[in-house]
């Protein structure tokens, strides 16, 4: 029908960079659920990711297609240009999330080869753009939560092959790539972060300004906390770590203890949005970047206690799953509104 035409090529058109958030965030969701017993929860979710994985794929190559002009508008524009990270991530969380939930080793060792494939184009393809056409803008203007996409990806691909030879010993060159991308995703959270903590401190900040991506602050740390976690699992058998042992501990503790302290900032101030502000809570996109992160920090601080045998953290665990999972069902009950919305708009036209 001509109409879905339309609203298919409009939201190609449209489609916002870090929309694969929805897959991270129900990716990571889904492995929470499977890893503290709702594996009732977690099947379902499996269908959710790979449905969403697919559309947003359709989506994006019919921009690149069709939208190229609105595709290159996106990738140097400060504020909308970190959500190509997203796609790496996604891809890496939903190999993970494959392998753990349905055991498709084969599927999830082809999405690893992608998404490492996916982290090259788009982090150099990223700084590159933002360098060479970089608008004018101030660091208020320029900076957000969103960056710090650049380290969940880095870090999602040490946690994508971290599963997959949990019970095997990879090449000394794989274990060694696995401790360098861990160590690029912490520079970068260490580069990032001051620029981003500068902003909220000392810039004029209004209410509207803390969008739901502020959220990947404390997610790049969660997920940093899940790669270290894996890699201290993997030490007694991946001899390129034994070495490293002390500081992958000491940096994997620091990590998750940054995550947790921002926990309640991040809870004060989308108090301050939603409540002492009164705006109306809507569905948008980003969203899905608020999820992310509480899903994260429930399976790393899980694979924390693992890994630092302090079964006293899975207390933590157990409780931010159900917090997780019912802002994962609000966030996609207001997608599910948000498109029946559409569809009945556009069928009226």
């Amino acid at each position: 029908m001509p109409y879905m035409r339309n609203v298919i090529f409009t939201a190609a058109r449209d489609l916002f960079p870090g929309y694969f958030a929805l897959v991270m965030a129900t990716g990571i969701v889904s492995i929470a659920c499977e890893l503290l017993g709702l594996h009732w929860v977690a099947v379902p979710l499996v269908v959710v990711s790979w449905l969403g994985y697919i559309v947003l794929w359709a989506l994006t190559l019919l921009r690149i297609i069709r939208y190229r002009r609105q595709l290159f508008d996106d990738l140097i524009d400060h504020q909308r240009s970190p959500g190509f990270f997203t796609v790496v991530a996604a891809t890496c969380v939903l190999g993970a999330q494959s392998l753990v939930i349905d055991d498709l080793g084969g599927v999830a060792a082809a999405l690893w080869v992608f998404g490492l494939g996916l982290w090259c184009a788009v982090m150099y393809g990223f700084f590159t753009a933002i360098i060479v056409h970089a608008r004018e803008t101030t660091l208020a203007k320029g900076i957000n939560g969103a960056w710090l996409n650049a380290v969940v990806a880095t870090q999602s691909v040490v946690v994508l092959k971290g599963v997959l030879d949990a019970s095997s010993t990879p090449s000394t060159a794989v274990q060694f790539l696995c401790l360098v991308f861990f160590m690029v995703g912490c520079m970068l959270y260490l580069a990032f972060i001051p620029l981003i903590f500068y902003r909220l401190v000392f810039a004029r900040m209004d209410y509207s300004d803390f969008a739901p991506s502020y959220w990947i602050n404390m997610g790049a740390v969660a997920i940093t906390t899940l790669a270290g976690s894996i890699l201290i699992l993997q030490g007694g058998s991946w001899p390129v770590l034994a070495q490293f042992m002390p500081f992958l501990t000491g940096f994997t503790l620091f990590f998750w203890a940054v995550a947790t302290w921002w926990i309640p900032l991040l809870v004060a101030l989308a108090a301050w949005r939603y409540i002492w502000r009164e705006e109306r809570v809507k569905y948008e996109p980003q969203l899905w970047s608020m999820v992310f992160p509480l899903g994260m920090y429930t399976v790393g601080t899980d694979f924390l206690s693992r890994a630092l045998h302090l079964p006293f953290l899975t207390r933590i665990s157990d409780a931010f799953v159900y917090i997780a999972l019912a802002a994962w069902t609000a966030v996609f009950v207001g997608l599910v509104h948000r498109l029946m919305t559409r569809a009945r708009a556009a069928s009226r036209r």
